[in-house]
This record gives C-alpha cells, structure tokens and sequence, in this order.
C-alpha cells in the first residue's frame, strides 16, 4: 500500500509539471488577417532604408569592373586558345587539353573517361549566372505561374541595379547579352606589350568585381539554391518551381534556400594548371602533382600578367612534378575544395 501511494503520489507530480510546462506553449489561434497589414507596413518601412547611399559607388564600380572583365577576356580568347569539353563542363586554357580522366558525361555515359575538346568561348571561362529581375527590391514573391513575366538578367547587374546602380540595358526594359561582348578591334595584331597590359587589366577587374560583390552582399540580401545553381536577388526566394533539373529533385521542384556567397554569382571556374616543370600534355597520373587556378587568372598568366598571391598556394608554382617523381605516391587531391590552403611545406 506504501508503495502505491507512493507511486500515486509521482504520478500526480509528473502530471502538474507536464500542465505546467503546457501552459507556457499554449496559445490562442492568431489571426492572419489582423497580421498582415503590419506586416506589409513593416515592410514598406523597411523598403525606405534602400539603397544604401554609401554602397551607390561600390555597385558603379562593380559595373564597370564587369563590363571591363568581359571585354578584357572577349580580347584575350581572340589570343590564348581555350578548349571546353563536349560532355562536361571541364575548361581547359591551352590548345590541346589535357589527359586527365575527369569527365563526368551524361548519365549513360561512363564516368572517369577522357574529355573530348571542342573550341571554347567566353561562356565557358565566365559562366553566367542569371536571376530574376524584380521591379523593386520588396515586392512580392514571384508565383510559380507568373515566371514568364519577369525578364532574367545576370545576377550581379541584378544586385548593382537593386544597390542603386543605373544602368541602361536594365533600365530600358530589353537585356542584350550580346552588347557586353564586345572585344577589342584588332586583338591578333597587338604587341606582346599590348596583351599583357589588357591581362593585368582584366586580373585587376576580376579582383575588383569579386570584392565589390562581396561587399554588396554584405548589406543587399541575395539567396541561392542547396540544390542548384539557382541565384535569387532579394530579401526571399522565388516560388517557381525550377529546381531538379541537376542532382537532385525536390517537392514539386521547389528550391531549397540558403544565402549566397561570391562564388554563388561570380563562379571561378577552377581548371587545371600547366606549369613550366610539367609535360606538354598533363597525364592522369600526375593530377595530384598539378596546380589549379580559375580560368580568369589562368587565361590572363598565359597572355603576361601577373597572378596575385593569394593563388599561388592552389597554383602549385614551385611545386613537384610528375615525371621527376615517378616513384612516389600522389598526394591527396580533393577537387571539391580547390581553394583548401595547405602548409608552404607541402608544396616543396
């Protein structure tokens, strides 16, 4: 009997601690409707405070830096040959390509083979990243049905515009991808001299658009997909159900947000590295041995300029070559992280 009413009397006690945690999560059902108009309020108020009147120069600067990479590696290609692969979207800056089995194929295509090279174009070292362009930076969540209304512009024009940036092709409604590409008249005639000044120029806008972007990043919100490369230019993602359409696949292909990087709207398209202690062709069996660099730096080294130092770790400039350590394992290779920094020593 002493033990039942001991029992009891625990029982009792779990069950007004239960209630009384109870009581603190239970609420009245809230209504939606009386929310919204403070919602929208608060969102109209916030709206106030963009653009940003100090970030105004970063986006012009960020423009001009664009349309200056562009053209700068538009006129380069015209002189340093660079080959994309038929299958994947592996770049190679040279003339030849390489013979490392990376390519990933189609689905029914065997992985690990060796790429089969076309003729590359300014697509392949700048890949473009689009998002949707909003009519004003807090308007409402673009629907699934309404995703032929809103024109697709590059991403980072997107952010510059949203930053307070003007610029014409937005501003008049039309995008003309093709007015950007524009090279300089000539290129194949240029001295040494000449092309190795247009590559120091071009590395110099890369640096400058990167950064540029990262500060606007700081201050704008812009949202990119877990799943693919979609890019959104806004406080909230878009409802248009695009997603699925690489790896992975979700409910009614809706995206999966997260915030964007720099990477996530200015991509470096890593490519492989020839340096001057490697083969004419690089081997599959050396790849753990080569450098690596974006294909905007590796495409402006190639035609003079000089790479900054903060590549030259991933670049492997002083590092060992293949064929001279023919007896030695290859060091690990991770090509998903490619800008992993390693210790000096590693690299001797």
């Amino acid at each position: 009997m002493a033990l039942r009413k001991k029992l009891g009397e625990s029982s009792n006690f779990n069950c007004k601690i239960m209630y009384g945690f109870s009581r603190y999560y239970s609420s009245n059902k809230v209504d939606l409707k009386k929310l919204r108009p403070m919602i929208l309020k608060r969102i109209q108020n916030r709206a106030k405070d963009y653009p940003v009147q100090s970030m105004v120069p970063v986006a012009k600067e960020v423009l001009n830096s664009r349309r200056l990479l562009i053209q700068g590696v538009a006129t380069l290609l015209k002189v340093i040959p660079v080959v994309a692969c038929k299958f994947c979207p592996e770049v190679y800056i040279g003339d030849k390509g390489h013979l490392i089995q990376t390519c990933c194929g189609f689905k029914r295509r065997g992985r690990h083979r060796v790429h089969e090279w076309i003729t590359g174009s300014l697509k392949d070292v700048l890949v473009p990243v689009e998002a949707f362009h909003l009519k004003h930076m807090f308007q409402g969540v673009i629907k699934h049905n309404q995703r032929f209304d809103y024109e697709r512009v590059p991403a980072v024009e997107e952010l510059c515009w949203q930053a307070g940036a003007n610029d014409e092709n937005l501003d008049s409604g039309t995008w003309n991808p093709e007015s950007e590409c524009v090279a300089v008249d000539g290129a194949e005639s240029l001295s040494p001299a000449e092309i190795t000044l247009i590559a120091n120029g071009t590395l110099r806008a890369w640096e400058i658009l990167r950064d540029g972007v990262k500060k606007l990043l700081m201050v704008y919100p812009a949202k990119v997909c877990k799943d693919c490369s979609e890019v959104h230019v806004g406080p909230s993602g878009h409802k248009a159900r695009l997603c699925g359409l690489f790896k992975y696949e979700r409910w009614q292909g809706a995206h999966f947000w997260r915030k964007a990087a720099v990477n996530d709207l200015v991509p470096p398209k890593i490519v492989w590295r020839r340096r001057r202690q490697d083969p004419p062709v690089l081997l599959n069996e050396g790849r753990g041995f080569y450098g690596h660099a974006p294909a905007v730096v590796e495409l402006c080294t190639q035609a003079g300029g000089i790479a900054p130092l903060k590549y030259h770790c991933m670049m492997k400039v002083q590092g060992l070559t293949a064929v001279v350590n023919q007896g030695l394992p290859p060091p690990p290779f991770n090509l998903a992280e490619p800008y992993g920094l390693l210790h000096p020593k590693d690299h001797v």
